[in-house]
């Protein structure tokens, strides 16, 4: 087998706690729509996050219009789908969606992290149906021209290839499968707690089975296989055109996510901040109505969490900027 062949990721066969399973191309995708009028907001969650982890801006943005929330098909309560796959692919599945449910067009689309690639590669090949833009320290091509060394992407991608080369593609595979932290009964606590404190104030029902299934093998390796095409998806993000000229705003969060404390030096983690920080001022002054907004004290993961009045009064603002 060869070592890029996408691997099938599996979904729970149990209905979410909240939302629906709507069909789409085959397969059914986890769906949960609330509020009324428009544009319609619609969240794009990051590798290893699933709709219901944005439940708490959901709830508040349906107060004054439609929201949605979803699973992309592979990850959360969605069927079954080969991963990984193109940015395209994400985006023709996610419009095929908004209209199997009547959310007509256009929306405004908030992507967190390679959900923020998606939503930009929604509206290259979209553009008329995109009201504005909310992106969340978005998956962007020029990344490795902003960041240190150590976290350029091709750079990675190259260092393990060079690591892999005595490895049988099969060996290859099964790693990539399985490269995941040993999941030891402490480790599992404290992923537990933190995940607990995060999803505090979302429903009992909601948060308990939140909890559990981001605790699953299932979820984790769903997590890790979509996010391993990223040097694939710079380049299909960079042929696809500029981004339209819509309201936009891009958030960078200069907090530190626990988990890259334990593996960045300060040093490192200080060039990864700067870094972040002029990549999406420059792509915020890439179009004529972009915005560059700094969340001092919000980390990468969490940024919708930690930084939720930032980012619901970011939505707000760009609704009375849309052209309706």
């Amino acid at each position: 087998m060869d070592q890029h062949t996408p691997h099938r990721a599996t979904a729970t066969d149990d209905a979410p706690p909240l939302g629906r399973l709507q069909e789409v191309g085959g397969r059914r995708l986890m769906v949960h729509r609330s509020g009324s009028g428009g544009p319609a907001v619609v969240f794009v969650s990051g590798a290893s996050a699933v709709g219901l982890d944005y439940l708490n801006l959901h709830d508040r943005v349906a107060e004054f219009t439609t929201s949605v929330i979803y699973d992309r098909a592979g990850t959360g309560w969605s069927d079954p789908a080969e991963l990984p796959r193109t940015a395209a692919t994400a985006a023709e599945e996610l419009r095929d969606l908004l209209h199997a449910i009547e959310v007509p067009a256009p929306y405004l689309l908030v992507g967190h992290s390679l959900g923020g690639g998606y939503a930009r590669r929604f509206a290259q090949l979209f553009p008329d149906e995109v009201a504005g833009l909310l992106l969340l320290e978005p998956f962007h091509e020029d990344w490795d021209a902003y960041l240190p060394e150590p976290l350029q992407l091709r750079k990675q991608a190259a260092d393990q290839a060079a690591a892999d080369q005595q490895v049988t593609d099969q060996q290859v595979t099964e790693q990539q499968v399985t490269d995941l932290p040993e999941l030891t009964e402490e480790l599992v606590e404290q992923f537990r707690g933190v995940l607990a404190g995060y999803f505090a104030l979302w429903p009992d029902p909601v948060r308990e089975v939140l909890v559990e299934r981001h605790l699953s093998l299932d979820w984790l390796q769903s997590g890790v296989l979509e996010r391993s095409n990223l040097v694939g998806l710079l380049d299909e993000l960079a042929d696809g055109g500029g981004t339209p000229d819509v309201p936009l705003i891009v958030f960078t969060a200069m907090g530190v996510d626990p988990g890259q404390a334990a593996f960045m030096s300060d040093r490192l983690l200080r060039e990864q901040n700067a870094g972040k920080r002029a990549l999406f001022a420059a792509l915020a002054a890439s179009v004529p109505r972009g915005e560059h907004r700094v969340l001092e004290n919000a980390g990468h993961s969490w940024l919708h969490v930690e930084g939720e009045g930032a980012v619901i009064q970011a939505i707000r603002d760009l609704l009375d900027r849309v052209d309706r």
